[in-house]
């Protein structure tokens, strides 16, 4: 098998798994809304793109002039869709729509003035020679390229410059994934530059297979990612307000404290009265460093309360109650509805993982044991 074959079953397997991303979300979803739309056009274009790209590869043709030299360029609408998507996701600006607009007129006329440049070339050009319609490709294709590269500038300078807009996302998303997505991207676009230059000097178009693959593997993970981090943003969003409604939270009481009867040991109960009414233990980001600032008293100090009086570690200390938090709630059938991993990040951890093996470490046994014994009790 040579390269091109593979290139051409990638793209093609591609294209299967994005038209099945599209019916899954759109046929089974529970819950739909205008970001998973956004997504969901986004990895629909992107199938498009492909599909009509392996059709050329494979050599699929159409007696008709017509359909023989349209290219259709979806790939134009993957940057507008991705940005649309991030305005929402984030909800800094719900007037995206004008924009939306203004990317559909511009598809429209492109098609027209394809479709003008084919009628021209059937028509009046003598043995109706293709070489006006490869110079409006090319125009076409740098206009696009141009257009893409502003709007994903714009989509980074929102995202990694105007964090001020979307403050209240990042108590529920540190969007790493979307910061790692724009560098990576960030390649993919100057990758895009460059095979656009040694197509249009040098007649080399290699580079739009090698392109087209790693777009899409970017833009298909971007997708699946995308989708997964708005499903736990939308549950920890609800499963924070009942939690607040509810009164859900743990009490002093909520782990064994050393009866040794010294003087630090008030000083200790100051420290976990604080870390439990102020629910400090919530924070993913808190530290000893951070609790001892705000307590006005040394890391060291503290350390040696924590270890005296708890019997744990600073980190063991804190994630007994955040294991305890959520043992409250998972003993709760108002809860049963929320993921694990939204759970877990509302009860201070800060992923899956670090959740589990910390619920491990204190119950010995897993969330979703611990879960299907309260069900079952």
């Amino acid at each position: 098998m040579d390269i091109n074959a593979i290139v051409n079953f990638l793209l093609i397997a591609g294209v299967i798994q994005g038209f099945i991303f599209n019916l899954v979300t759109l046929l089974f979803r529970k819950r739909f809304s205008i970001v998973v739309l956004y997504l969901n056009l986004v990895v629909l274009f992107i199938s498009l793109n492909n599909l009509q790209a392996w059709l050329i590869e494979v050599g699929y043709s159409s007696d008709l002039f017509y359909i023989k030299n349209m290219l259709v360029p979806w790939y134009f609408f993957i940057l507008p869709m991705f940005y649309a998507f991030i305005i929402h996701f984030l909800e800094v600006d719900k007037t995206i729509i004008g924009f939306v607009k203004f990317a559909i007129v511009v598809f429209v006329a492109e098609i027209l003035l394809r479709s003008a440049v084919i009628y021209h070339v059937y028509y009046n050009v003598p043995g109706q020679d293709t070489d006006l319609i490869s110079q409006y490709t090319m125009i076409e294709d740098i206009f696009n390229l141009a257009l893409s590269i502003a709007i994903f500038y714009k989509a980074i300078e929102l995202v990694f410059k105007r964090e001020n807009v979307y403050q209240s996302m990042l108590s529920y998303d540190d969007l790493k994934w979307l910061k790692l997505f724009f560098k990576v991207g960030g390649l993919v676009m100057v990758f895009w530059v460059f095979a656009k230059m040694a197509d249009f000097m040098f007649g080399i178009k290699w580079g739009y297979s090698v392109l087209r693959l790693g777009t899409s593997v970017l833009l298909y993970w971007i997708g699946y990612q995308g989708l997964y981090r708005y499903n736990i943003v939308q549950d920890r969003i609800q499963l924070r307000k009942r939690i607040a409604t509810s009164n859900k939270f743990i009490g002093i009481g909520a782990i064994a404290t050393s009866n040794v009867d010294d003087k630090h040991r008030e000083e200790f109960k100051k420290v976990h009265d604080l870390v439990v009414s102020e629910k400090k233990y919530l924070e993913p980001e808190l530290s000893m460093s951070s609790l001892a600032e705000t307590l006005s008293i040394s890391a060291s100090h503290l350390s040696k309360l924590v270890n005296n009086h708890s019997g744990f570690s600073f980190s063991d200390y804190i994630n007994s109650l955040r294991v305890e938090q959520a043992k409250k709630l998972l003993a709760d059938p108002n809860f049963n509805n929320y993921t694990m991993v939204a759970i877990g990040l509302e009860c201070g951890f800060n992923s899956r993982s670090t959740f589990y093996a910390a619920f491990k470490k204190f119950t010995a046994t897993t969330p979703t044991e611990y879960l299907k014994k309260a069900v079952t009790s």
